[in-house]
This record gives structure tokens, sequence and C-alpha cells, in this order.
């Protein structure tokens, strides 16, 4: 349905099998784009490049600490090797839940780690890599959640939930500063995705959001058939 020939795709947390990143990445090869991973854990990242490989997919792979801007700003003049024309499709999946319990109970470091892993690597990832997507005239795809929309309820959530509301925020302004520029953000707010982690958790007969569906999301959102659409947040599940 879509076609991403002569097109990058630069898609983050994506090393672990059964995991929402795999079906992003194997979404995007199969419409024909150059996949560009990066991960926290080199090995996992590796593996799922060769994989792509396998299946005739153009892939390369990074590891990097998304906290570290430093690490970051390497990564990209890396990035920007392998993708001459710029990036087309940034998506940022990486990050992570933890419950943090009754505000008055609460770990700090919980808090400190959740808006960590879900809001700063999104702020950071997308400083190092705007430059990269305004070249191509390319969208942005953030993971919000649910949780993150008016009404839902976030008992025993506060981290979880502050931080990617934030990421929702960040989403809104990127859209309104890079309108000039050509470049899209939106962002999806699903429910609980149907990916190893959760089914490990919860079981296998909770409702959940397909990988597939989402990945099809994220795929519509950076295509160009998706028009003027930015600044959004679209709830799945």
């Amino acid at each position: 349905m879509f076609d991403f020939r002569e097109k990058v795709a630069l898609v983050t947390g994506v090393g672990r099998q059964g995991q929402l990143g795999e079906a992003i990445v194997s979404a995007f090869g199969a419409s024909g784009a150059r996949v560009i991973t990066i991960d926290r854990q080199a090995d996992a990242g590796r593996q799922r490049a060769l994989t792509l490989r396998a299946a005739g997919i153009e892939a390369f792979s990074h590891a990097c600490d998304l906290t570290d801007e430093r690490a970051l700003a390497v990564v990209m003049l890396e990035v920007a090797a392998q993708a001459p024309n710029g990036v087309h499709a940034l998506v940022h999946a990486a990050g992570g839940f933890s419950a943090s319990g009754p505000v008055a109970e609460s770990n700090p470091d919980v808090w400190h780690q959740q808006l960590a892993i879900n809001l700063t690597t999104a702020y950071l990832a997308t400083r190092a890599f705007l430059p990269l997507v305004r070249q191509a005239r390319g969208s942005i795809v953030y993971f919000g959640s649910a949780a993150a929309l008016p009404g839902a309820g976030v008992a025993e959530l506060s981290a979880y939930a502050v931080a990617k509301t934030g990421v929702l925020t960040l989403m809104r302004a990127v859209a309104g500063e890079e309108r000039a520029t050509g470049v899209r953000a939106n962002a999806l707010a699903p429910t609980a995705i149907r990916t190893a982690t959760n089914i490990a958790t919860m079981g296998d007969d909770a409702r959940y959001v397909e990988r597939q569906t989402v990945a099809h999301w994220v795929l519509y959102l950076t295509d160009p058939s998706s028009g003027p659409v930015t600044g959004q947040t679209f709830k799945l599940g």
C-alpha cells in the first residue's frame, strides 16, 4: 500500500524480538525503505538488521544510549553518511513502562527513569536528527499513550503518564516550529499493544492493539498520502 523506495526510515528502540519496533521496521522494509535502527543494546540491534538483510532489505544498525547527547551526535554523523538525501521518516519507538505507585509512596528513581527513557530520549533524538528530516522534508512519529489523553485513569502511573504527556507536548511544539520547513510531526497514543513483554505480563487474552495495526499507522503518517496532517495525536485501541 505504501511505497518507500529510495527513502530512509530511521527507527529507535527496535532491538528486542516480539516488540513494536520489530513490526515497524519490517513494515518499512517491505515497503522498500532503507531502514536504519538505533537501539541501546548493540547485539540486539545488530541481530535485527541481519534479520532484515536476510529478507532482502537494506538495513543498518547503531547502538546508542538515547539519553546521551554526545553519543547521539556521533551516531547522527554516521546516519548522515548512510542517508545522503536525508531521513524521510523518523519514528521514536524507544521508551518503556514502569508503574510508579501512589505519588505519596513513590520512588523518585522511578520518576526520573520514566522521564529519561520516554521523554528525554524523544527530545534528544529529535534535536539530533531533525536536520536530516528537514533535508528530506520528512515526517516524525512519536509514541504517547492512551494514559496521556484527557480523562484517562492514571492512578499509580503518574511517572509514565507525565512522561508520555510530555512527549505529546513535544510533538505539538515540533509540528508548529517545523511547519515552514515542510517537516510534519504526529503521535500515536495506543492502549496496550500485543508485544512479547505485555503478553508475559498480562497474558494472551487481554485486549490488545496488534503490532501490525500500529505499524500501518506509522507508515501512513510518514507517507505523502497523509498530506497536511501534522500536530495530531491518534488514539489506537
